[in-house]
């Protein structure tokens, strides 16, 4: 079982998507669960406030660290697991990390606003910084919730088929084979006939071929790292 923490100022965005289909389903069934800490409650002030301006200057805000602090200190030690700032600047989500994720108990996942947070509050308690894209988002929730979402679906129990992620875009350092269902014909365009000879080394090879014609074309970077 996961559990996840989520430090935000937006409790009421989750579960959101991850309460539909296959997530839906694992959080019913006790196959992972989430804990909502809304930073905001940490603040001393009557107004509630959660950042301040930047030292140095400069545009927006930044969310303070004593604040987030105490929002994290409130989830007993035990059960903070690895703890994540979702950040623009952080290393990429991969699918490989993705498969190291599932397997903690416990993940604390930092939401960010504004400006960001306060660099202090990320170093004195060792938090990882993780991408999900070259692009910066309104707040750290949506990012949350998609690493969140690639995580669940590889927990015991939650697909239906075990070996689906084996045969998935980059479980293999490959972009994933095209696919086709019925009708055979559709339009002008017939299935390939090879995925219905039900010859299955046929049927394999020709997969290896498209995955890799796939990711030659676009993702260059990938390949490079497959031939290697």
């Amino acid at each position: 079982m996961l559990n996840v923490n989520l430090l935000t100022l937006f409790p009421e965005m989750f579960p959101s998507t991850l309460g539909q289909s296959l997530s839906g389903r694992a959080l019913d069934k006790g196959l992972w669960s989430y804990n909502c800490i809304n930073i905001r409650d940490f603040a001393d002030d009557k107004h509630k406030s959660v950042d301040d301006t930047p030292f140095g200057g400069g545009a927006g805000m930044v969310m303070r660290a004593d604040i987030i602090e105490s929002a994290l200190l409130s989830i007993p030690e035990e059960n903070r697991g690895r703890k994540i700032y979702m950040s623009p600047r952080g290393k990429p989500l991969t699918q490989n990390l993705v498969k190291e994720l599932s397997q903690e108990e416990n993940l604390t996942i930092l939401c960010g606003r504004y400006e960001g947070v306060d660099q202090r509050v990320l170093d004195a308690h060792d938090f990882e910084e993780i991408s999900i894209g070259d692009y910066v988002l309104s707040g750290g929730e949506p990012a949350a919730m998609i690493m969140m979402d690639a995580c669940i679906r590889l927990l015991d129990g939650v697909m239906g088929n075990a070996h689906t992620p084996d045969e998935e875009s980059f479980s293999n350092g490959l972009l994933e084979y095209p696919h086709y269902t019925k009708p055979a014909q559709w339009h002008d365009m017939k299935v390939p006939e090879v995925l219905t000879s039900g010859h299955h080394k046929k049927i394999k090879d020709w997969r290896l071929d498209k995955s890799e014609e796939i990711t030659k074309a676009r993702r260059p970077d990938l390949w490079d790292e497959y031939k290697e």
